[in-house]
């Protein structure tokens, strides 16, 4: 990106558990040239409704779509707090959105008309910066995982079969290595005691 527009640069992230956030946050106060974040979440809302609202009261957690962002308590958060008292920014600063699984699958959808096929989380953070970014900036959305991994809810929302990148489809068919174990302590310790010998 040419150096005039990395001062325009407004980045948005699919959030559960705000770690990937909180990363950015952090990089940006080491010099990384990003004029805004955005907070994208599911129906687990809490943070869009704080910043919002100034009010912190976080629901109960619902199943959605976009299952690793199934989170009404996210830990980072603090730290997110802390980054902006320590380096003097404004909390309203950081741009904030929420979809329900409805929106979600229209956002697929959106993004596979236009060539690219996302997963659930990725097309959260995509459409939540379509919705919010301003004349002049350029938006970048975070997607941390492969269309694959969220392989039947995607399908399910574009009604076609998504194909597996050729490594993962070589793998598909591999023998699963791993042992059953009683949800007991002592069957645990036995069976690690017997591989360490």
């Amino acid at each position: 990106m040419p150096q005039e527009k990395r001062n325009q640069l407004v980045i948005s992230v699919p959030s559960g558990n705000f770690g990937d956030l909180t990363a950015g946050l952090l990089a940006k106060s080491l010099g990384l040239p990003v004029k805004r974040f955005i907070a994208a979440t599911n129906a687990n809302d809490t943070v869009p409704r704080f910043l919002s609202s100034g009010d912190w009261t976080p629901h109960k957690t619902v199943a959605t779509l976009s299952n690793a962002m199934d989170v009404s308590q996210p830990n980072n958060w603090p730290r997110v707090e802390e980054l902006f008292r320590r380096k003097s920014w404004q909390l309203n600063a950081l741009g904030y959105g929420a979809l329900s699984d409805e929106q979600t699958r229209a956002a697929v959808r959106e993004l596979a008309a236009e060539g690219y096929i996302s997963e659930p989380h990725a097309a959260i953070a995509w459409r939540v910066l379509r919705d919010q970014l301003q004349d002049g900036e350029y938006g970048l959305f975070l997607g941390t995982a492969h269309p694959a991994k969220f392989k039947e809810s995607v399908e399910d929302i574009l009604q076609q079969t998504l194909p597996l990148p050729a490594e993962l489809a070589e793998r598909a068919d591999l023998p699963l290595l791993s042992d059953t174990l009683p949800a007991e302590f002592a069957a645990l310790r036995t069976y690690l005691t017997g591989k360490a010998s």
